[in-house]
């Protein structure tokens, strides 16, 4: 046997063998890359055969609007009540009268007043007979002091003495304070007199204001006590023809509202109506309650009819915004995101197997493919549509030759469905995708 011709032959047949595993090898390892490519670019490519929801873009009118709720309250209510304490003698109107102003509306028993005006009369005769006595005082004081001086100066100082002229001016000096202190109480006992007359006038109670008596708390013979605060008898609201309409507008959208603007509202007794109103004031002073803060607003509203009455409760449309002949885009499709719904098609597809799989798979390919960018791997963000009047940038998806473009454009006013278009390539009649539907063929 040929050894050496063995050991050849030998060696080149491993060789070849080594060379077709390299071979082989090589080809698969090729086709594993080529598989792995392909794969990736699947899938971060929309599906040619994706079912993209449309939507036709028109000119039409958007309307922007603040909901609340909210109490009707008279223009102008006032209480009316007594000052005075006592018993009701008379109480002349009930709930739903018309007054005029100064209608009688109740009567207190004067009786004790006019007692005491009576005193009060009497007090001030006897100020004023006071006062008469100190002028006659004053006067005799005067004449003495006169007739000593007189004397004085016919007997050339020698008499009287000079002390009984000092005294004579003395009492001179004190009828005279006498007098003006007579005179002070015949003033305070006029004033006291005009008071008690004033409380005569008092028992009289009468209406304000021209209105309509909302209510009336009182009976005849009930007795009235007045202390720190007065008593409220009545409540009369002055014009139900014109009332206000109360409502409390959340933080969140009190920057939208400002006087001026239109409302409609809704209430209970009047299901199929809707009645207008005007915003008239916006409080710049905040409420809280249960932690939300919100601003009194009032608007004003027109009751020719009668229909509404003080106390309802009312559901109100505050419309901060009107536009006319404008571009609208819908809401969804400014949320739309080709990428994530292809992700979420290809997640929903498969299964939870299938889904696995092919978290294993890409593990292994992905030790065999170069990682694609950080920006590559997200999905482009939507900046949600802005509702600010000023605008903001986002963007919208078109299809173009069966695949999603974007398009930037810069929005208005959005009333929570569809958003105004103020720039952009969007025309009317083109169609934007607002959803997409079925998985990658």
């Amino acid at each position: 046997m040929n050894t050496p011709n063995l050991l050849q032959n030998s060696l080149r047949g491993s060789k070849n063998f080594l060379a077709s595993k390299r071979i082989r090898f090589s080809i698969l390892f090729l086709a594993l890359l080529l598989g792995g490519w392909a794969w990736y670019r699947s899938a971060n490519a929309p599906s040619r055969s994706q079912n993209f929801v449309m939507e036709e873009l028109n000119l039409g009118s958007l309307t922007v609007s603040v909901s609340t709720s909210g109490t009707l309250e008279p223009t102008r209510a006032v209480d009316v009540g007594s000052e005075l304490s006592g018993t009701l003698a008379t109480v002349l109107v009930q709930e739903n009268d018309k007054v005029a102003k100064g209608q009688l509306l109740a009567q207190l028993d004067t009786a004790k007043l006019r007692d005491a005006v009576g005193r009060s009369e009497a007090a001030v005769i006897s100020a004023q007979a006071k006062v008469a006595q100190m002028e006659a005082t004053l006067a005799e004081a005067r004449v003495n002091l006169r007739r000593l001086q007189e004397v004085a100066r016919l007997s050339g100082g020698k008499v009287p003495a000079p002390i009984e002229i000092d005294s004579a001016e003395a009492t001179v000096k004190r009828a005279e304070a006498n007098l003006k202190s007579a005179r002070s109480e015949v003033a305070q006992a006029e004033a006291s007199l005009k008071t008690d007359q004033t409380n005569i006038r008092k028992a009289t109670i009468t209406s304000p204001v021209d209105g309509v008596v909302l209510t009336r708390k009182v009976q005849p013979g009930q007795t009235v006590a007045a202390s720190m605060t007065a008593p409220i008898l009545f409540n009369i609201a002055e014009d139900l023809t014109q009332m206000e309409l109360h409502v409390n507008v959340d933080e969140a959208d009190v920057a939208n509202v400002a006087i001026g603007q239109k409302a409609n509202f809704t209430v209970a007794a009047w299901n199929n109506r809707k009645f207008s109103a005007v915003v008239e004031r916006v409080d710049l002073g905040s409420t809280l309650t249960d932690n939300v803060v919100t601003y009194t607003t009032v608007l004003s509203v027109a009751n020719d009819d009668l229909a509404l009455r003080p106390g309802m409760t009312a559901s109100v449309e505050i419309f901060t915004a009107q536009r006319e002949n404008v571009l609208l885009v819908p809401n969804t499709a400014l949320r739309f995101n080709p990428r994530a719904f292809a992700g979420a098609g290809r997640n929903s597809a498969g299964g939870e197997g299938a889904r696995g799989q092919q978290q294993q798979n890409q593990g292994f390919l992905a030790k065999l493919m170069p990682r694609a960018s950080g920006r590559q791997q997200q999905a482009p963000r939507q900046r949600p549509e802005n509702g600010g009047a000023n605008g903001g940038r986002t963007q919208v998806w078109v299809l173009e030759n069966n695949r999603p473009r974007p398009i930037p454009v810069k929005t208005g006013v959005s009333n929570g469905r569809y958003t105004e278009i103020l720039e952009g390539e969007l025309r009317p009649g083109m169609s934007v995708i607002t959803d997409a539907r079925g998985a990658r063929s």
